[in-house]
C-alpha cells in the first residue's frame, strides 16, 4: 500500500475517494496548495473514488469568491468537498450561512505556515458548519473521513481544519484503506442526496434548506439508529430542548446552534411532519460518536469531542487552540522537577458544536488550574471566544462549584528552542496567587518562509498590459496599487485592492495640490544656485492644471533643477514625478468582478474621480461558467457604463494591439472614472503565448468578449458614444438587430407567437436546423421507391465526404432511397429507427474523428440508451497504415472507423458487412480497399444485379476549371459580391490563386464557430509579387496600412521575399488589392500555377553587384508574367473610378507562354549571389548563381534546375530535390533560358497526377539529359560548363554592414518573418516610424527578415535613435534562433497538420539553456519548421527541421547542408515535444564535445552515424534511421 507523507495528501485522498465533486481552491493556477498536487496527480490517473467511478477536480483561483462553485453541484444533488486555505473563510462568510445546510466538507489547512491564525475558525463559529480538527498526520486522516461520513449521515456541512506545519514530522503513514472507506461512509444516505436534486434557486434567496432527521418512534440516542433525511427542505422548528430541559448544547447559544432558527419555506413532503425534526447538536454528537467507534475498531484509534493527553492525578492542564506540536513535545520530555512535569494538554477535537458536558467529562477531576491558550492574531474583544466556551462549560451551571480557576493566553509564535522557556512562563503566571489574564506567550511576528508560503504577485501572462502602460505613458504612469509598491504596515494582499489603491489615489492627488504650492513658493525663493530654475518653475506653475503644457515643460524643468545643485533643488527632485500630470491606475483582476460593492470597484466610479482601472480579465472561453447561474460575475463594463459617468472600454491584446492603445490613450484624456476592461485568457499563469491567443481568439470571434469603447462625451462632439470594434462580429450584430426588429414586430401584432419565439430562438436553433433537414430528406424519400439507405460521414479533406455523395449517387441509380449527411448533422434519435446506414469516416491526429463527426461519436459512445437492434450497418474507413511508424502507435490507424464499427455492434446493429479499410499506401490510395468493399455492399442490399446503370461523369480536375475560366476569370466577380457567405465557389477558389490571393479560414475558431451553427471564419490571404524582395519605404508605409486596415494588424514577410497578409474578409479583398496597386506594386501571379516571384540575395555589402543581379531579376519576372487581363477586370477601376465590366466570351485573352491551361503546378526561381546562399538556391525549379566578372560586376549565372520541396508523408513516390547543374549562360540570356525551362516542363509535366506534376518529377522521370537537350533545342545553342562558385551560408547576417559607397545597411531580425505590435516588441509601429524618414529601400531576404538598405552617414543617428526607441536594435540572438525559419501553418492555412509559426520560437526558448550550457549559444544551426510536409520553409534542406505530422507531433529530419547543398533525412517519426527536447539535448551535448574543427552540425549528424547523407532526391527515403513498421500492432 502507498505511504502518505502529508496531512495536505492525506486529506486530499480521502477527499477524492468521498466525494462527487472536489473544488480546490490554489493562490493560483500555476502555485499548487497543500492538497492541489496531490488531486491533480489521482484526478489524471482517473483513479475510481468510493461515491462516483471518477470523481471530478476543479481547479479554482482563492480570490474569484471560489465557494459560489458549490452551489451548483450541491443543489443537483452531488457531494462536494473543498480543499482550500484558511484566507477564503472570512470573504466567503455570507455563503457559509446557506452551505452549512448541505453536506459539504471544507478542509482547511490554516496559515500562515508555521504561525497559523485560528481567528479565521473563530470568526465563523456561529456559521452553522460543524468543525473537526486534527493535529497529527494520522488523524488528519481520521478526521477528514469522519467528517465526510459525518457530511453524508447527517446532511450538514462539516468544516475539518488542521495546521499542516504541525505535523510536518511526523512519521509516514500507509495510504486510506478503501474497504474502510465503505465501511464508514454511508452509501444509502449518499445515494439519497444523490437522488433528489433540489433545483437552482437564486442566490440571494434563502431556499429554506434543513438537515432533518426521521425518529420512526427510535430514541436518536443509540447509535446506529440515526436517520437522516439529508435531501429534504423543512419549516424551521422551534429550538430543540436536550433531556434536561436546556438547550442541546450546553454553553452554545442559538446562533451556534446546528439549527438555524430563522423563518423558512416549506417544502411539500410526503414525510408526515410528527417524524421529522431538524438535525441538531445532540444528533451530530450521536453520529459522530458512531462514526469514530467504527473507525476504533478497525483501527484501534479512539476519538473524543475534547481530548486529554497527561497524567490522570495532573493537577494543572493546558487547553490549547493553536499549533500544539512545540509543546507536545516539551511537555513528554520534561524532568520531574520542571514546573510544567505534571500537567496535562485538552484539545478541541469537536470545535462546533461545542458540547460542554463532554468538556467536563474529558478533564480529570484533580485538575485545578486550566490555562488556555489561544493563538489569535485578529483579536477584537478582550476575552478569546475559545476561553468564553470554556469559561460558560466549566463555571455555569451544576459543575461551576469546585470548577478550576482558568487563565486565558494569547498565544504567539514559539521557536522550539524557546518552548521551554514560554511553558516556564505560562505555569509561574498560572500558579501565582493573581494571575494575569491575556498574556501574551511569544513575539508576533513570524520569521518568513519564502519556499513554504505564498506571495502575492502578478502572473508573468498578465505583463503585457503592464507593459503597454509603461510604453505609452512613460514617467508619467502611476499605479497606486502596484504589488512591487513598499507600504509600511500594509500586506502585499490588502494593498492590491482598489480599496486601497482609490485611497491612495486620492492622497496621491492631494500631494500633488501641495506639491504645485511647493513649487509657487520656491519659484519666488532665492535659495536656487543660478535663477534658472526659478523661470522654468514659474513657467510650470502657470500651466499646472494643464496637462498637455506641463507634461511639455516638466522634462525641461527636471533638467534645470538637477544641474542647480542647491537643497531646494534637491529636495523638489524628490518627489519629480509630480512634475507631470500623472496617468493614474488601478490594477485588478476578474476577482473584482464577483462582488462589485464590496471590492471597490463601485466607489470608484460613483466618486466621478479622475481615475482610470484596468481590470484584467483572465477566465477563459473554453472554461466560462454559463451553465453555472449561482456564478455571479459581473460585466463590469456594463456596470459601469450604467453610471453615465465613466469612459469605458473592452480591449484584448491578442486580438486587437492598436485598439488596446486606443483605449488607453482615451482612457487616460477622459476627465473622470476610467475603466478598462482586458481580456488575457490562461489556464495557468504559465499558459504560453499561443494558448492565449488561441483563447482569445474564439472569445472575441464568438461574441463572448467583444471589443468596444465607450465615452459618454462622445455626443458633445456630434460622435457617437460606443464604438464597436469587433470587426467579424460587426456584421452579424447587424443582421441580429434587423432580425430581433422583425421578431418584435411580430410578437406585437401576433402575441400568441410571442412564447414560443422568445422560448426558441437563439437555445434550439441547431436541433431545428438538424430535424428541418433530417425532415426535408424523408418527405423527398418517401416518393421513391426502393429500401432506404442512410449515408452518414465524417471528413476534414473531403475524401470521406465524396466518397459518401458517390456512394449516395450511385445507391439513388440503383433505386435505393439514399440520404448523405455529416455525422454531426444527423439527429441521433432517429438512428434506432434507421433500416440501412453505412458511416464513412477519415482520420484525423491520433486516430481521432474529423470535425464533423466528432459530436456524433460523443453522443454515442457513451449513450447505453440506444437500440438499435433494427438497424442493419456497414462502416467504411480511411487512413494511413504508415502514418504512425511505431508500433505502439499502430493502433491509430483508422481508428474511429473501427471505434465506430464496434459500438454500433455493441448497441445491436447488425452488419451487413465487415468493415472496410481504405489505406493510403495501397496502390490506389483508399480507392483500393473502397473499389472491394462497395460490390459487397450493393450484394448485401440485394442491388448488385441492376442493369443500364448511367455513367458517372468525372471529377473536376485543376485542369479544367484553368480551361473553363476563360483566362482565370471564373466566377470571382460574382462570388465577390455574394454577401450571404464568407466564402467563394470551390473553383473559384482554385482560380484566386493565380491573382495571389488564397481562401482560408480561422483553425482556432473553427470547431467554436461550429458548435454555434456558424460557418467558418473565412478570411483570405494575399500574397504580394516583389522582384528580388526591394520595396520603397513608401511601399512599406503602404503595405503597413494595409495591413491594419484591411488585414489582421501584422505583415508576414515570407520565404520567398514578399508581403504577406492574413486576415482580409470577401468585403475588403478588392479595397486592399488596390490599396497594394495604389503602392505601384501587384499580387498577379504570386501564387497558381505560373512562375511566382523571382528572389534574388540582398548582397548589402555590394549595392553595385547587387543591383546589377536585381535586374535580371526584375527582367526574368517581367518577361514570365501572365497576359490576362482578368485581373485587372476583377480587382482594379479605371481613371474615372468606374469599375470595368468582367468581359465575357466574346473577348478572348491569349496568353503567348502560358495557353490556357498554364503551367502543370507552381514554378519557382531564384537567385543566389555566392557565397550567400540565402535564397536557397538548390530548392526551387530554377536557380541562378550569379558569377562576377573580372570588373567586379555581373557576368552571367550557373544555372540549376528541377529543385523542389514538396513532399507528402509516407508517400515515398513524392521527395525533396536539389536542383541539377545545366552550365553557364550569359547575362543577357538568363530570362530566356528560364523561359525555355518553364515552357518544356508547361509541355512535358504531369497534368494529370498534381503530386508529380512539379519540375523536378519530369526532369527524374525524363533524366536530366534528355530534359536539358530539349532545352538546348528550343534555345538554338547548348550551355557553356559551369563557372567555379563557392557558398559559404545559406543564413542572414545581422547587424550593420557598409558598402563599397559607404552607404549603411542594417538586417533586423524579423523573427520567422511576422512583423507586428505586442507589449513586449513595438516591431511594426518601429519600422513604421523608420520609414518615415528613411531614404533608401527595405530588402526582404528570404530568410524571412528585413534588410535597412541605403543609410547614408548624416542619417544614421537619426536611425539608430528610432531602433534604439523600438527595440529594433537587438540582434543578440543565439545562433539557432537567429538561424531559424517557420512557416506559418495554424491558424490560417488549411493544410498545417501542427503549429509551426507560433511554436518554433517557444521550442527553441527550451533550446537555449542547453546551447549555454554547452558552450554553443553563438553557434549558427540552421533549424526550419513547418506544420505540413509542403516545404514553404524549405525544411528538406535544414540541417535539423521538424516536419507537422499532427498536432502536437513532427518528424524530424537531421544531415541537411549547412551551405543549403544538401537534403537531410528523416530521424524519428511523430514525436512530441518532450522527445524533441530529449534528443536534441542529446545531439548538442554530444556535438559540443565531438565535433571537428569548423565542422557544422548537420555534417556532424552524419559523420556520427545518426542518419545517412542523402546524395539525390530519389534517394531520400532509403536508409532512413526509423524505419517504419509494417501491419497493426
Amino acid at each position: 500500500m502507498a505511504s502518505v507523507a502529508t496531512v495536505g495528501e492525506a486529506v486530499a485522498r480521502v477527499a477524492y475517494a468521498s466525494s462527487d465533486v472536489i473544488l480546490s481552491i490554489q493562490p493560483a493556477l500555476g502555485a499548487d496548495s497543500e492538497f492541489s498536487k496531490h488531486l491533480h496527480t489521482l484526478s489524471s490517473k482517473r483513479a475510481p473514488g468510493i461515491i462516483v467511478k471518477e470523481p471530478e477536480v476543479q481547479l479554482i483561483r482563492h480570490n474569484v469568491d471560489p465557494l459560489l462553485s458549490a452551489f451548483q453541484p450541491l443543489r443537483s444533488g452531488r457531494l462536494v468537498s473543498v480543499t482550500t486555505s484558511s484566507s477564503v473563510l472570512l470573504p466567503s462568510i455570507p455563503h457559509l450561512y446557506k452551505l452549512a445546510q448541505y453536506p459539504i466538507v471544507i478542509h482547511v489547512a490554516l496559515h500562515p505556515y508555521g504561525y497559523p491564525d485560528y481567528s479565521e475558525i473563530t470568526a465563523i463559529r456561529q456559521c452553522g458548519f460543524v468543525f473537526l480538527q486534527s493535529e497529527t498526520l494520522l488523524e488528519g486522516q481520521d478526521m477528514a473521513l469522519s467528517a465526510h461520513a459525518l457530511a453524508i449521515k447527517s446532511g450538514k456541512g462539516v468544516i475539518h481544519f488542521f495546521d499542516p506545519a504541525n505535523s510536518e514530522k511526523d512519521n509516514l503513514i500507509s495510504a486510506e484503506d478503501p474497504e474502510l472507506l465503505k465501511n464508514v461512509l454511508d452509501a444509502n444516505s449518499a445515494r439519497n442526496y444523490q437522488s433528489t436534486p433540489t433545483g437552482s434557486p437564486s442566490l440571494y434567496v434563502d431556499e429554506g434548506r434543513l438537515p432533518t432527521i426521521i425518529e420512526n418512534g427510535i430514541s436518536p440516542t443509540e447509535v446506529g439508529q440515526f436517520s437522516p433525511a439529508v435531501a429534504s427542505e423543512a419549516t424551521a422548528a422551534p429550538q430543540i430542548k436536550g433531556k434536561n430541559g436546556d438547550e442541546s448544547s450546553a454553553g452554545s447559544s442559538i446562533r451556534e446552534s446546528s439549527v438555524d432558527s430563522r423563518p423558512s419555506i416549506s417544502s411539500a413532503s410526503s414525510i408526515n411532519s410528527t417524524s421529522m425534526r431538524p438535525v441538531n447538536s445532540e444528533d451530530i454528537q450521536v453520529c459522530l460518536s458512531g462514526i469514530w467507534s467504527q473507525i476504533s475498531i478497525a483501527t484501534g484509534r479512539t476519538y473524543q469531542a475534547f481530548e486529554y493527553t497527561g497524567p490522570d492525578d495532573a493537577d494543572s492542564a493546558l487547553f490549547i487552540f493553536g499549533s500544539t506540536g512545540v509543546f507536545v513535545d516539551e511537555i513528554l520530555d520534561a524532568q520531574p522537577s520542571d514546573e510544567y512535569a505534571k500537567c496535562g494538554i485538552i484539545t478541541a477535537r469537536l470545535y462546533r458544536p461545542w458540547i460542554g458536558a463532554s468538556l467536563i467529562a474529558s478533564v480529570p477531576q484533580s485538575v485545578r488550574r486550566i490555562a488556555v491558550l489561544e493563538q489569535i492574531r485578529k483579536k477584537t474583544v478582550k476575552w478569546g471566544p475559545v476561553l468564553m466556551d470554556i469559561l460558560t462549560s466549566l463555571r455555569t451551571g451544576p459543575s461551576a462549584l469546585g470548577a478550576p480557576m482558568i487563565v486565558g493566553y494569547q498565544l504567539g509564535y514559539i521557536e522550539p528552542s524557546t518552548a521551554s522557556q514560554a511553558l516556564r512562563g505560562i505555569f509561574q503566571n498560572l500558579n501565582s496567587p493573581s494571575p494575569i489574564q491575556n498574556l501574551e506567550v511569544g513575539n508576533h511576528h513570524q520569521p518568513r518562509r519564502p519556499l513554504t508560503e505564498y506571495t502575492l504577485e502578478q502572473p508573468k501572462t498578465e505583463s503585457a498590459y503592464m507593459k503597454i502602460l509603461d510604453q505609452v505613458f512613460g514617467e508619467r504612469l502611476y499605479i497606486a496599487n502596484r504589488l512591487s509598491a513598499t507600504n509600511a504596515g500594509i500586506s502585499a494582499s490588502i494593498a492590491a485592492k482598489p480599496e486601497f489603491g482609490f485611497g491612495s489615489l486620492l492622497a496621491r492627488i492631494e500631494h500633488r495640490k501641495r506639491f504645485i504650492g511647493e513649487v509657487q513658493e520656491a519659484a519666488a525663493s532665492r535659495e536656487f544656485v543660478t535663477d534658472v530654475p526659478q523661470k522654468w518653475l514659474s513657467k510650470w506653475a502657470l500651466s499646472a492644471e494643464d496637462p498637455k503644457k506641463v507634461n511639455g515643460l516638466a522634462p525641461e524643468v527636471i533638467a534645470r533643477l538637477s544641474t542647480d545643485g542647491s537643497p531646494l533643488a534637491s529636495q523638489l527632485l524628490q518627489s519629480k514625478s509630480l512634475f507631470f500630470e500623472e496617468s493614474q491606475w488601478l490594477i485588478g483582476s476578474d476577482a473584482w468582478a464577483y462582488d462589485l460593492g464590496n471590492s471597490g470597484v463601485h466607489h470608484v466610479i460613483a466618486s466621478g474621480a479622475n481615475v482610470n482601472m484596468l481590470i484584467i480579465d483572465s477566465q477563459p472561453w473554453s472554461e466560462r461558467a454559463a451553465a453555472d447561474a449561482t456564478r455571479r460575475k459581473k460585466d463590469i463594463g456594463l456596470y459601469a457604463m450604467n453610471f453615465g459617468n465613466a469612459y469605458v472600454a473592452s480591449v484584448a491584446v491578442y486580438s486587437s494591439y492598436t485598439q488596446v492603445l486606443e483605449a488607453m490613450i482615451e482612457a487616460d484624456q477622459f476627465n473622470g472614472p476610467s475603466v478598462v476592461v482586458a481580456y488575457l485568457p490562461y489556464h495557468e499563469e504559465n499558459d504560453s503565448p499561443l494558448t492565449v491567443l488561441q483563447e482569445t481568439k474564439k472569445a472575441v470571434d464568438l461574441g463572448y468578449w467583444p471589443l468596444y469603447r465607450w465615452s459618454p462625451n462622445n455626443e458633445e462632439n456630434g460622435e457617437a458614444n460606443f464604438s464597436l470594434d469587433s470587426e467579424r462580429i460587426k456584421k452579424e450584430l447587424e443582421n441580429f438587430l434587423k432580425r430581433d426588429n422583425h421578431l418584435s414586430q411580430l410578437m406585437r401584432r401576433r402575441p400568441d407567437f410571442s412564447a414560443n419565439l422568445s422560448g426558441s430562438y437563439g437555445t434550439e436553433v441547431r436541433e431545428v436546423q438538424k430535424r428541418r433537414a433530417k425532415d426535408a430528406y424523408d418527405r423527398m424519400l418517401e416518393r421513391l421507391y426502393g429500401a432506404p439507405l442512410t449515408i452518414l460521414f465524417a471528413s476534414d479533406n473531403g475524401n470521406a465526404e465524396n466518397l459518401a455523395k458517390r456512394l449516395g449517387n450511385r445507391g439513388k441509380a440503383r433505386g435505393l432511397k439514399t440520404m448523405v449527411i455529416a455525422m454531426d448533422d444527423y439527429p441521433l434519435e432517429d438512428l434506432p429507427g434507421e433500416e440501412n446506414v453505412v458511416l464513412i469516416s477519415s482520420t484525423a491526429g491520433q486516430g481521432e474523428f474529423p470535425q464533423n463527426g466528432r459530436a456524433f461519436w460523443d453522443a454515442i459512445k457513451d449513450n447505453a440508451e440506444l437500440d438499435l437492434s433494427t438497424t442493419k450497418y456497414a462502416v467504411f474507413a480511411l487512413g494511413d497504415s504508415h502514418y504512425w511508424p511505431r508500433k505502439e502507435d499502430k493502433r491509430f490507424y483508422n481508428k474511429p472507423g473501427k471505434d465506430l464499427d464496434a459500438r454500433v455492434a455493441f448497441l445491436g446493429g447488425k452488419r451487413l458487412i465487415d468493415i472496410g479499410l481504405g489505406d493510403d499506401q495501397d496502390p490506389d490510395s483508399y480507392q483500393t480497399g473502397y473499389n472491394e468493399w462497395e460490390p459487397r455492399l450493393w450484394e448485401a442490399l440485394n442491388v448488385d444485379k441492376v442493369e443500364s446503370l448511367p455513367e458517372e461523369p468525372p471529377p473536376i480536375t485543376n485542369e479544367e476549371i484553368k480551361i473553363q475560366s476563360n483566362f482565370l476569370r471564373g466566377t470571382i466577380a460574382e462570388g465577390l459580391e455574394d454577401l450571404s457567405t464568407g466564402a467563394i465557389a470551390a473553383s473559384d477558389q482554385q482560380l484566386t490563386k493565380f491573382h495571389g490571393t488564397y481562401m482560408q479560414d480561422d483553425r482556432d475558431l473553427r470547431d467554436e464557430r461550429k458548435a454555434q451553427g456558424l460557418e467558418p471564419a473565412y478570411a483570405f490571404m494575399i500574397r504580394c509579387r516583389l522582384n528580388g524582395g526591394v520595396a520603397a519605404p513608401s511601399q512599406w508605409l503602404q503595405m503597413d496600412a494595409i495591413s491594419s486596415a484591411y488585414g489582421n494588424e501584422t505583415m508576414k514577410l515570407t520565404t520567398r521575399q514578399t508581403f504577406q497578409f492574413h486576415g482580409v474578409v470577401k468585403t475588403k479583398l478588392k479595397s486592399a488589392m488596390r490599396g497594394i496597386n495604389k503602392a505601384l506594386m501587384t499580387t498577379i501571379a504570386a501564387c497558381g500555377d505560373v512562375n511566382r516571384n523571382v528572389m534574388c540575395s540582398t548582397l548589402p555589402t555590394q549595392s553595385a553587384y547587387h543591383r546589377d543581379v536585381h535586374q535580371v531579376s526584375a527582367k526574368i519576372s517581367d518577361h514570365l508574367l501572365p497576359s490576362t487581363t482578368a485581373y485587372h477586370e476583377i480587382w482594379l477601376k479605371d481613371d474615372d473610378g468606374k469599375q470595368i465590366k468582367v468581359a465575357g466570351d466574346a473577348i478572348v485573352d491569349h496568353e503567348p507562354l502560358y495557353g490556357p491551361t498554364y503551367l502543370p503546378r507552381k514554378f519557382k526561381i531564384t537567385i543566389a549571389i555566392p557565397p550567400h546562399n540565402d535564397t536557397d538556391v538548390y530548392a526551387h525549379d530554377i536557380g541562378l548563381i550569379a558569377i562576377k566578372g573580372k570588373n567586379g560586376r555581373l557576368e552571367g549565372f550557373n544555372i540549376l534546375a528541377g529543385g523542389g520541396m514538396g513532399v507528402t508523408h509516407n508517400n515515398k513516390k513524392t521527395y525533396p530535390r536539389t536542383g541539377s547543374m545545366f552550365g553557364y549562360v550569359p547575362t543577357d540570356k538568363a530570362h530566356l533560358v528560364c523561359e525555355k525551362i518553364m515552357l518544356v516542363q508547361r509541355d512535358n509535366g504531369d497534368r494529370k497526377n498534381r503530386k508529380h506534376a512539379r519540375l523536378k518529377y519530369t526532369i527524374d522521370d525524363m533524366g536530366v539529359d534528355v530534359f536539358k537537350g530539349k532545352v538546348e533545342e528550343l534555345l538554338g545553342y547548348k550551355f557553356e560548363e559551369p563557372r567555379p562558385f563557392e557558398f559559404q551560408s545559406n543564413v542572414d547576417t545581422f547587424g550593420w554592414q557598409r558598402d563599397e559607397f559607404g552607404m549603411n545597411h542594417h538586417t533586423f531580425f524579423i523573427e520567422n518573418g511576422r512583423v507586428e505590435d505586442t507589449a513586449d516588441f513595438p516591431m511594426k509601429t518601429g519600422l513604421r516610424e523608420i520609414a518615415k524618414v528613411h531614404k533608401g529601400e527595405f530588402r526582404l531576404t528570404g530568410n524571412q527578415h528585413l534588410c535597412l538598405s541605403g543609410v547614408h552617414d548624416n542619417d544614421l543617428e537619426t536611425i539608430k535613435a528610432l531602433m534604439k526607441q523600438y527595440k529594433l536594435d537587438n540582434v543578440q540572438f543565439s545562433g539557432l534562433r537567429l538561424s531559424s525559419s517557420a512557416c506559418v501553418a495554424f491558424p490560417t492555412c488549411g493544410l498545417a497538420m501542427a503549429e509551426s509559426e507560433r511554436y518554433l520560437p517557444e521550442l527553441i526558448t527550451k533550446l537555449e539553456s542547453c546551447l549555454e550550457d554547452n558552450g554553443l549559444r553563438q553557434d549558427s544551426i540552421v533549424m526550419r519548421m513547418t506544420g505540413c510536409p509542403n516545404g514553404c520553409a524549405r525544411p528538406w534542406l535544414a540541417e535539423v527541421a521538424f516536419v507537422g505530422k499532427a498536432y502536437g507531433a513532427y518528424n524530424m529530419y537531421l544531415g541537411g547542408g549547412y551551405h543549403g547543398q544538401r537534403l537531410n533525412k528523416l530521424y524519428r517519426s511523430s514525436i512530441t515535444e518532450e522527445e524533441i527536447l530529449e534528443i536534441m539535448r542529446g545531439l548538442l551535448r554530444r556535438y559540443s564535445v565531438e565535433r571537428e574543427m569548423g565542422e557544422r552540425f548537420g555534417d556532424w549528424t552524419v559523420r556520427a552515424g545518426f542518419v545517412k547523407a542523402t546524395t539525390e532526391g530519389k534517394t531520400f527515403h532509403d536508409g532512413v534511421a526509423e524505419v517504419e513498421s509494417d501491419g497493426e500492432a
